[in-house]
């Protein structure tokens, strides 16, 4: 019998959650739904302890010992970490779990950055967002990117092996937004109105490459990109500024900040990513159960 398939996933957040709701999918037994609404709740919870917005009646290192199982390899284990918010609060977060998917057993392992395990040939398989990707390894051209599908096509065979798989539809979307008095009339606030445009462009100092990946560098002729203080949110930064580009859902609070809400420009989506130069006897079965769920998310790797 084969080792189990080691897969690198998020420690927590939204995008550890759409792995574990992908995998309760494809493995179709109620042991994995579970496990995966088990590790959700702790993880919640925990956040809602983080944030403050509830108190807990025990430290964390009791609640750890709650939480990890150890008569069974399919409990998960967690573990802490200190969180980077002021204060450097502790916060607990997932760590390791071995489950069967189907007819194959995976070992799934918590890491802060799992993309850039993959890279360094820690791992075949793994889970993290788009959004590094963009922001590390696809280059930037002249014209730019609009979904997950072209994303292969402009990573550099010499700088990295990991290639993206498929996404698992968790979408919180790039999205151009504006004030609608700062604008032309009737404009259209999409790529073509920003390949017209000239000035500043609000977004968050993070994704400045992403975004200049995902607009090309023909689109930012003449726009200046700025950034919101450390004390202002995103969307009344935009407002101030009278352009710029966000994550979004429904587009609500943007619009509760007097903003029109213009061109999802690209989803911020949790993608399944392979090393290609990594080799183990289930990752095409292990593929093959995740991408059944949602065939047409696959790509051409």
């Amino acid at each position: 019998m084969s080792e189990p398939l080691s897969v690198a996933v998020p420690r927590k957040g939204r995008p550890l959650e759409a792995v574990l709701e992908r995998l309760a999918t494809a493995g179709e037994t109620d042991h994995l739904e579970a496990f995966a609404d088990r590790v959700s709740n702790v993880l919640r919870y925990e956040k809602a302890i983080t944030k403050g917005s509830v108190s807990a009646d025990e430290g964390p290192y009791r609640r750890l010992a709650e939480y990890s199982g150890v008569d069974e390899p399919s409990d998960p284990e967690f573990t802490l970490l200190r969180d980077d918010r002021e204060g450097k609060p502790r916060r607990i977060v997932f760590d390791s779990a071995t489950v069967a998917v189907g007819d194959v057993t995976i070992q799934l392992v918590g890491r802060e950055e799992p993309f850039r395990a993959l890279r360094t040939h820690e791992f075949a398989l793994g889970f993290d967002s788009a959004d590094l990707v963009l922001e590390e390894v696809v280059g930037i051209r002249p014209s730019g990117l609009g979904g997950l599908a072209a994303v292969n096509e402009r990573i550099d065979p010499m700088d990295t092996d990991v290639r993206v798989v498929s996404g698992l539809g968790d979408t919180v979307y790039h999205t151009l937004m504006g004030r609608p008095e700062a604008l032309p009339p009737d404009a259209e606030l999409d790529r073509a109105y920003l390949s017209e445009y000239e000035g500043p462009l609000c977004i968050s100092s993070r994704y400045e490459r992403l975004i200049t990946a995902v607009l090309g560098t023909d689109a930012l002729d003449g726009i200046e990109f700025v950034y919101p203080g450390s004390d202002v949110t995103e969307e009344a930064a935009i407002a101030d500024t009278g352009l710029g580009v966000y994550l979004t859902v429904t587009g609500s609070t943007a619009r509760d900040h007097g903003l029109v809400v213009g061109e999802h420009l690209f989803p911020s989506e949790t993608v399944v990513m392979r090393n290609t130069a990594e080799q183990h006897p289930d990752i095409e079965r292990v593929l093959a159960r995740l991408d059944g769920v949602r065939a047409d998310s696959a790509i051409t790797v």
